[in-house]
C-alpha cells in the first residue's frame, strides 16, 4: 500500500512538473507572440521585403525594427508552419498591435493591395503629389511635406530645400494609405540606382556639383522631345554656361508660371514672361537656376553627364508634331531659323 502511495506521489509530482513546464512554455510563447510595440509611428509601420531575401534576414529585420520580440521565435514558427519559403517581396503596412503570427500571415499572404502608379519624366513634386492623392496612396500635402523633410534631404545629401530633381520618374507599386515619407525615400533611392548605372563615378563629385548636374538635367528634360537630341541640347547649355551667357530656356519660364505663380500652362512665351523677376528666369540671369525645375529621367540625366561636343549656341523647335529642333551656331542663323519655323508653328502647319 505504501509503495502504491509513493508511485502516486511521484506521478503527481511528475504531472505537476510537466504541467508547470507546459504553462511556462505557453506563457513564453504568448509573450514572444505578443506585439513588440503597439504604438509604432506611421513611417515605422512600413516593412519592405526585397526580392530574394531569406527567412533569417526577414526575421532579424523585423526584430531590429521592433515589430516582433524574437527573430528565433518567428523563424521557428515559420518552420513549424512550413511557411519559411512563402514570404513574398513587397511593401507591407503592419498595423499596431500585430502579433508575430499576424505578421507571418501578412508577409506570407502577399496581401499588399498594391496600386500601380507611373510618374512621367519631367513632372514636378506638385504633380507627383496630386497623382499619388488621386490614386489613394497618400495625401498630396503629406508628400510635399516629406519631399521638404530636412531629415530626408540630409540623409541623401541633397543640398536644397526640396527633393525636386531626385524623385525618379518610373512605374511603382504602392499600397493604399501608404507613408508619404517612405514613398519619397523609395523614389530617391531609385534615382541614385539609375544614376550609378549612368555614371558610376558620381560619388566622387561634391554634393553641390552633382546638384548642378541635376538642375541642368531637369531643364534638358523639359526641352527635348526626341531622344537623340538630348545630348545636343545639353551641349548648347554647356556652351552657354562656359561663356556665362543666359540659358534662355522657355522651360524655366514655364516652371515659374505654373509651379511658382500657380497659373495655367502658357500656350506660348511672351516678351512680358521673359521679364519676370525670378532667380529661375534664365532669360534675365546667366548661369543655372537655384534648383531643379522637374524630375528628369534617364535620357536627360545621361545627356548631361555625356553631352555631345558641338559649336551650337541656339536651338528652336522645327516640327511641332515630331518635336525635332533646328540647332544654330550663330545668332544670325538662329534668327533666320526662328523666322522660318516659328512662322510655320503660328500658321499651324
Amino acid at each position: 500500500m505504501k509503495k502504491v502511495k509513493n508511485i502516486i506521489r511521484v506521478f503527481i509530482i511528475i504531472f505537476a512538473a510537466v504541467l508547470l513546464a507546459a504553462l511556462i512554455a505557453a506563457s513564453g510563447m504568448i509573450y514572444l507572440n505578443s506585439p513588440a510595440d503597439r504604438n509604432l509611428p506611421e513611417r515605422n509601420a512600413v516593412f519592405i521585403i526585397d526580392r530574394g531575401e531569406n527567412l533569417s534576414s526577414i526575421t532579424e529585420s523585423l526584430k531590429k525594427r521592433e515589430f516582433i520580440r524574437s527573430a528565433f521565435f518567428l523563424k521557428l514558427l515559420s518552420k513549424f508552419k512550413n511557411t519559411g519559403k512563402e514570404y513574398k517581396a513587397g511593401y507591407y503596412k503592419i498595423k499596431p498591435g500585430s502579433t508575430a503570427i499576424d505578421i507571418m500571415e501578412l508577409l506570407t499572404s502577399g496581401r499588399q493591395e498594391q496600386v500601380k502608379i507611373t510618374f512621367p519624366e519631367g513632372w514636378t513634386i506638385r504633380k507627383i503629389a496630386l497623382h499619388l492623392q488621386r490614386k489613394g496612396i497618400t495625401k498630396a500635402g503629406d508628400f510635399i511635406a516629406a519631399a521638404r523633410s530636412e531629415k530626408i534631404l540630409k540623409e541623401f545629401n541633397i543640398p536644397a530645400d526640396t527633393a525636386e530633381g531626385y524623385l525618379y520618374p518610373d512605374t511603382y507599386f504602392f499600397p493604399k494609405d501608404f507613408s508619404a515619407q517612405v514613398v519619397v525615400e523609395i523614389m530617391i533611392r531609385q534615382f541614385f540606382k539609375v544614376l550609378e548605372k549612368i555614371e558610376p563615378q558620381y560619388k566622387k563629385m561634391s554634393n553641390i556639383d552633382l546638384h548642378k548636374k541635376i538642375i541642368l538635367a531637369s531643364i534638358v528634360e523639359r526641352e527635348y522631345r526626341i531622344k537623340s537630341e538630348a545630348p545636343l541640347i545639353a551641349s548648347v547649355f554647356y556652351n552657354r554656361l562656359r561663356k556665362n551667357i543666359g540659358l534662355e530656356s522657355c522651360a524655366t519660364l514655364e516652371y515659374i508660371i505654373t509651379e511658382i505663380e500657380g497659373k495655367k500652362h502658357p500656350y506660348y512665351i511672351t516678351l512680358k514672361d521673359k521679364k519676370i523677376k525670378s532667380p529661375f528666369n534664365t532669360y534675365m540671369w546667366a548661369g543655372l537656376p537655384p534648383d531643379p525645375i522637374s524630375d528628369p529621367g534617364v535620357v536627360a540625366i545621361d545627356a548631361v553627364f555625356h553631352p555631345a561636343k558641338t559649336d551650337y549656341w541656339y536651338f528652336v523647335l522645327k516640327d511641332v508634331k515630331t518635336g525635332e529642333h533646328f540647332f544654330s551656331k550663330s545668332l544670325k542663323e538662329h534668327n533666320m531659323a526662328k523666322y522660318i519655323y516659328l512662322k510655320k508653328v503660328s500658321a499651324g502647319s
